[in-house]
């Protein structure tokens, strides 16, 4: 089977120490397995720049949409008033889970190309002094943009709004000093910038928030407040945990640690993203996103002409062990080139000498 190189948001390539954690079979009720879930939780606090005295972590089951639904279903009751950005498909999909869960939701949609308005959301809020909170993506993988975290976090804090940040694809791989920002609750997943694999997410939480909470949720499974009373106990996960998955993310945070933490792997993305972006313009892939709201993670490109087929550029690309991702902007042919995980410029010089060599080839 073929070891690809996986040009994603996630799940994405990871190292073989990391897979070969998945080998050991753990047993969720022993005390060892408790343990290393409370190392966890503790070592996500001091990634995100805080301490277990105002905040704490939460790990939940499931993809991390399951956790954003966590969230919105425990952190809101039904007198609460939600403001959601969305300038992507990750923004539409928390503005349907609080739709779909009957939630107070005001939506600000934004073309996917741009980035919110601060003075604009400060009229939406003053206009209605019945929201409550205001939820966000920080880096919205539907085209690789930036949202800016600081500006909407601190107008959050003059307006008393609490704060939900979708930090998913951001989390470990871009600096987060969630405590000086008055985040409430930032969501992310095992299988993104801390370089573990897919089977659960977690919540960093602002304890006085959380602790507000209880009885809010309408799903049994999807209590992030029960979920936290019961972990906070001794390590135990309400239900039957991921156990191999949850293995291989503590040795994906012990590599994290050994690179020189977020500040070193966000030079290593940001250099690479810069690479790849500098390297596709040389030979007509212009991105989508201006370059003031690119994140480093994830790129989109457009199309280079009309008659570009991207199905015959995957298939190539992917039986030369690279996998693409597909474009999600229903009006605008393009397809994006992550560069998070286990990635390195070697792999990206051979990315475009391999995309250079297709262009060689379509041209015959």
């Amino acid at each position: 089977m073929s070891q690809y190189k996986l040009l994603t948001p996630g799940p994405l390539t990871t190292t073989e120490t990391v897979k070969a954690q998945m080998l050991e079979d753990r047993c969720t009720w022993d005390d060892d397995y408790k343990s290393l879930t409370q190392s966890i939780r503790q070592k996500l606090l001091t990634i995100g720049m805080t301490d277990s005295s105002k905040y704490t972590t939460v790990l939940q089951q499931g993809s991390g949409s399951f956790v954003v639904e966590s969230v919105l279903q425990t952190a809101l009751s039904d007198d609460d008033h939600i403001l959601i950005i969305s300038n992507g498909a990750y923004g539409e999909r928390m503005v349907k889970m609080a739709q779909v869960m009957k939630k107070n939701v005001t939506p600000v949609y934004l073309a996917y190309n741009e980035i919110p308005n601060i003075n604009e959301l400060k009229e939406i809020i003053d206009s209605d002094t019945s929201i409550t909170h205001i939820a966000f993506v920080h880096c919205e993988t539907t085209t690789g943009i930036l949202n800016p975290i600081e500006e909407i976090c601190e107008m959050a804090t003059q307006n008393n709004l609490k704060v939900i940040l979708d930090a998913m694809s951001s989390f470990g791989g871009v600096p987060i000093n969630i405590q000086a920002l008055d985040i409430d609750y930032l969501i992310s997943s095992a299988n993104k910038c801390i370089q573990g694999v897919p089977g659960f997410g977690f919540v960093i939480a602002k304890r006085t928030s959380l602790e507000l909470c209880e009885g809010n949720a309408s799903s049994v499974s999807l209590d992030l407040y029960d979920q936290w009373k019961n972990m906070d106990i001794d390590g135990k996960w309400r239900f039957t945990s991921p156990t191999h998955v949850v293995g291989a993310f503590r040795q994906a945070i012990s590599e994290l640690e050994e690179e020189g933490g977020v500040e070193q792997r966000y030079q290593r993305y940001q250099s690479n993203n810069t690479y790849i972006i500098n390297e596709m313009k040389k030979i007509g892939f212009e991105p989508y996103v201006k370059s003031t709201v690119q994140s480093p993670i994830i790129t989109t490109f457009l199309y280079p002409n009309e008659s570009f087929e991207f199905k015959a550029f995957y298939e190539y690309m992917k039986q030369r062990d690279f996998v693409l991702y597909p474009g999600k902007l229903m009006d605008t042919p393009s397809f994006r080139i992550g560069n998070i995980g286990d990635l390195h410029r070697s792999d990206f010089e051979l990315l475009i000498k391999v995309i250079k060599e297709y262009q060689v080839k379509e041209g015959e």
